[in-house]
Formats: structure tokens, C-alpha cells, sequence
């Protein structure tokens, strides 16, 4: 199995969940899903991914909605992400007046998007895309020489784990230290967020 695939539970980490996030922290506006894209695209994070036009349009849409359901389940309850195609905004908790509402875990589009299968492509392609996708957004972050040689051992113990850590065990707190550090959070801290990315990179 590839490094993307947890073999637990068949899910992809998408690395479009941290520019958006971003995107989202920058301006109070409300964005569409076709405006994200066009942001992304300026920013080089999001290229073309099918000849077909039509192709195309449909994986930048499954794309951006997979990343924008995993970080509403990231942010809440500190944030609520009002994800629809059409109206797609952040709200901290105090900008809600308290009545932040519950994540429908339910929902048919929430189902559908967190759902790999439905890209319709086969297991390699995804993983090249995903693998283009991490190598565009560590430029974009800026590399670390200090931490180019990094091994294994030494990442794991970045992330506070054993050498017996799972690929779940991994991504669970590859997932915690990047909301913790990442630069537009409070406590947030841009060279150690750089550092967890190369990290990560080591170990997915």
C-alpha cells in the first residue's frame, strides 16, 4: 500500500486541507467552491488534473469539498466551517453567538466527498495527485534545509511517537500538531509548522 493510504481505515490525507484552511483565515468572506479553486490555482497549489474539461472541473470540486469536510471536523467545535457548494465560511465559536450547530455526519454530500472511491480514478492516480499536491505546498511553505536529512526515527520523535507508531497513530497526530502550530492559529508558530510538514513528509 502506498504512504497516502491508512490501511485502517482506506483514507487519504489531503494536503489542499491546510492551504485552505489558509485561504479561509485570511478574509471574513464567503467563498465558492469554483473562487477557492480559482485562489488555489493563483497560489499554484492547484493544477490541472484531467485533459477533459469536464473531467477536470469535477476532481478540483471533489477535492476541494473531501479537504473542506476532513478540516470542519478539525476545527469544531473552536470553529465552525459552514461547508456548502455555494457558501463556504468560517465562524469562530463567539462570531456564532453560541448556537454553533452539530457536524451532520450524516449528510448525503458530507458521505459522498470523504468517500475516495467516488473520484473515479484509479489508486495511482491518486496518489500521484496527492504527491504533486504535498510537493507544490512544501515550496509554497519554504524548505528547511536544517531539516532536509531528517530519517524516520528522528520525525517520529517530532511528533512524540514511538517507533511502533501505526500509520492511523501518525496521522492523528500529524493532524493535532499541524492545528496547534499552523501559522494563522493563535498559538500557531510558521517555522515549527514548517518543521511538522517535513516531518510529515518523512512519514506519510
Amino acid at each position: 500500500m502506498d504512504r497516502y493510504l491508512d490501511k485502517s481505515d482506506g483514507q487519504f490525507e489531503n494536503p489542499l486541507v491546510w492551504p485552505l484552511f489558509e485561504v479561509l483565515q485570511e478574509t471574513d468572506q464567503e467563498w465558492k467552491v469554483h473562487t477557492l479553486s480559482s485562489h488555489l490555482i493563483e497560489k499554484g497549489l492547484l493544477t490541472q488534473l484531467d485533459e477533459s474539461p469536464d473531467k477536470d472541473l469535477f476532481k478540483r470540486n471533489f477535492l476541494i469539498m473531501n479537504a473542506l469536510y476532513q478540516l470542519q471536523t478539525e476545527l469544531y467545535p473552536e470553529q465552525w466551517l459552514q461547508v456548502e457548494a455555494m457558501n463556504i465560511q468560517l465562524f469562530s465559536v463567539a462570531e456564532t453567538e453560541g448556537s454553533i450547530q452539530a457536524i451532520d455526519t450524516v449528510h448525503p454530500l458530507r458521505e459522498y466527498y470523504l468517500e475516495w472511491t467516488n473520484y473515479q480514478v484509479e489508486e495511482d492516480e491518486v496518489k500521484r495527485l496527492l504527491n504533486e499536491f504535498w510537493s507544490n505546498y512544501r515550496r509554497y511553505l519554504g524548505g528547511s534545509r536544517a531539516v532536509a536529512s531528517m530519517d524516520r526515527i528522528q520525525a517520529l520523535k517530532l511528533f512524540g511517537l514511538s517507533e511502533s507508531a501505526t500509520a492511523k497513530d501518525i496521522r492523528k497526530q500529524w493532524r493535532k500538531l499541524a492545528m496547534k502550530h499552523h501559522p494563522d492559529r493563535a498559538s500557531g508558530d510558521a517555522d515549527k509548522f514548517r518543521v511538522m510538514c517535513e516531518a510529515w513528509n518523512v512519514l506519510r
